[in-house]
Parts: C-alpha cells; structure tokens; sequence
C-alpha cells in the first residue's frame, strides 16, 4: 500500500492507494472513530460487484450498514436525486451517529459528499473511488456538488473527505468506455505538472487501454499525489493554484450541459475541452505547434473523443457563460505552455473561443 497525506491542518486525510484491499474499510472506521452507522451511496451495478465485500467488513468491526442506491451518470447528482437520498438518510437516521460512504465514480462521489457537507450541517464520509476518472481526480480535494439543468456543479460546497481508499483492483471490472473516460483527466495532470505521466501515456497508450494494472497503478499514484499538493497549497481555490486543474474543463463542462449530460462522458468532454485551450494556446503564441499535435495526438491514440459532434455549438457558448470562473463578465482559461507547464489567462478574446470551437466539428 502506498499513502499520500492530504496536509490541511484538522482537515488533513490519507489517500491509500493498494490493490485488492476492500476488505480493509471496516479496520479504517474503527481506527478513524468516526460513527457507528455507514449510509453507503452507491449504484446497483456497484454494489453487486463491490458491496458485499465493504459491507462484511464494516460488520465485523460492528458499523451497522444501509445502502442508498442511486443513477449512474450526471443523473446521480440531479437535484431530484439529492432530495431522494436525503430524505431516506433522515428517516432511517433514528438515535444513531450515521456517516457516509461513496462508492462509486466521480458522480456518486460528487453527490454523496454534497450529502455528507449539508446533512445536519456537516457529517463524516469517506471515499472509495471505483473508477479511473475517481481515483485520480473528483475523490480527493474535496469540491462536492450537485447540476442544476443550467449548468453543471452549480450547487456545492468544500467538505473534505475522512479517508480515500484508491482500490486499483477495481479498475478490471471498468468497460473500456469507462477507462476511457478517466483518461481524459489522466492527460490533464500530464499537461498541467508532470511530462512523466504525459510521455507514459504517449508510450504505453496500448497497454493502458489493455488495463495493465501494474502500469495504472503507478499513473493513479502520482495523479493523486499532483492533486493533492495542489489542494494542499489552495484548498478553497481563492489563490490561483487550485484552478490549473480546471485545464479542458470550462469548455468541457459547457460542453456537458450542453449535451444535456448524455451525449458526451465527463473525460470525453474534458478531452474536447483540453482540445479547445489547446488550440487557443496555440493561436495566442503561448504553446507550440509541436506541443499541440502531441496533446490532440495522446488524446486520439487513448481512443478520447477529439471531435464535437451533434451539439449546436452556440449552446455550448450559452452554457459556458455560466462558468463559475467568470469574474465581472471576464472569463478565465486554463492555457497549455508546454508539457508540464500551463498559465490562467484572463479575457481570452470571444472570436478566439467560437474558432475553437469550429476546430472541434471541422
């Protein structure tokens, strides 16, 4: 087992990154002291495969278990999904010291967490992130939220997580389109900080595709440690660091909401959305051509989506008004510099943005 500590003072948590260790949850509750009810969220599908085996453990070091059972997709974060799970946590919580457990992708994380920071005003949760897009990314730094039709993440809060049990394990059972998806934020952390991780994905493309665990695990690995030095140093994204981990993500969520959040996956979207700033990079003389047909290049041989399709491209531009990065109607973007290398640039010209957009369908 490798461990990351998250160091944010009576925040701070570990993020435990292993193999076959489900079974070891229960051991960490009884160690953090954090409850004695677990309200685990969760999809169907992921509790056939994983729920058994995180519920016996919690039972035998005496945690009471209860699964809440929600969509999978954007669907789980719905304001309507929220209420449901609520609700049922607040009529079966009766005389006990319930805490919360996401297992699942990023989703159920998202709206397990939102959960876990609102329920009477705050309760304990942990994270066990089931796919690749989780584990490296939306189950650590704490950003929890719920969609509104209006845009994506709209409604959320701060809430860091107790515990982050990264279980590479379960990236076997993942169809190829999920893999996929995580691996747009995998080439984000390549662009952003680490030219390692950028050039293993540029090398190994066909045995990552093949789920090469021994290869995953070391990419989760340092993807977890980059964020969370990161959040280490910008917890609540008021200091400028935090926001170089929203490269490919402003277009990529207007893209998503767009798309009415079922035409395109999160990472696919990202991908399109890294695509974008790629080339606005490029266009403003901030990032080479070289460096730009490398990024579209990783993007295409991870089998991402590098090509805007079915969505008109001006409810793209509307939903990307929306952006929470705006600031007095200036909009903010993530821009490559070079492989390992980004920089916020502010009031990128509109012109630019909407030919980045005609670069994605042409």
């Amino acid at each position: 087992m490798k461990e990351i500590l998250v160091k944010l003072k009576d925040r701070s948590y570990k993020i435990a990154v292993d193999q076959n260790s489900l079974n070891s949850i229960g051991s960490v509750v009884k160690k953090l002291k954090i409850g004695d009810t677990a309200i685990i969220i969760t999809s169907k599908n992921i509790k056939t495969l994983y729920g058994n085996s995180v519920q016996k453990s919690l039972l035998k070091t005496g945690i009471e278990t209860r699964f809440e059972l929600v969509s999978i997709g954007e669907k789980a974060k719905s304001v309507s999904a929220f209420t449901t799970v609520i609700n049922n946590i607040s009529t079966f919580d009766v005389f006990k010291k319930p805490f919360i457990i996401a297992l699942g992708g990023g989703t159920i994380g998202d709206l397990a967490g939102f959960v876990a920071s609102v329920y009477k005003r705050g309760i304990p949760y942990l994270q066990i992130p089931t796919t690749l897009l989780a584990q490296v990314d939306s189950s650590i730094g704490g950003k929890v939220a719920i969609d509104l039709p209006s845009a994506k993440n709209m409604v959320g809060s701060f809430y860091q997580p107790k515990y982050v049990l990264v279980d590479v394990s379960c990236l076997k059972s993942l169809s190829k389109n999920l893999l996929i998806d995580g691996l747009g934020e995998v080439v984000k952390y390549g662009i952003i900080e680490s030219p390692f991780i950028f050039e293993n994905l540029e090398k190994y493309s066909t045995q990552i595709l093949n789920l090469n665990t021994k290869k995953l695990a070391h990419i989760v690995y340092e993807c977890a440690k980059i964020k969370a030095r990161i959040v280490e140093k910008d917890e609540f994204d008021k200091k400028d660091k935090r926001i170089v981990l929203n490269l490919g993500h402003t277009i990529g969520h207007a893209i998503e909401t767009a798309g009415k959040y079922n035409k395109y996956t999160h990472g696919n979207a990202v991908s399109l959305g890294i695509i974008a700033a790629s080339y606005i990079s490029k266009e403003m003389n901030i990032l080479s051509e070289k460096n730009f047909i490398r990024i579209c290049n990783v993007l295409r041989n991870l089998k991402l989506k590098t090509k805007l399709k079915n969505i008109s491209i001006f409810k793209i531009i509307d939903a990307y008004k929306h952006d929470k990065k705006f600031i007095n109607k200036v909009n903010r973007l993530v821009l490559p510099v070079a492989i390992g290398k980004v920089k916020v640039v502010d009031n990128v010209p509109d012109k630019l943005i909407l030919q980045a957009m005609h670069e994605l369908i042409s």
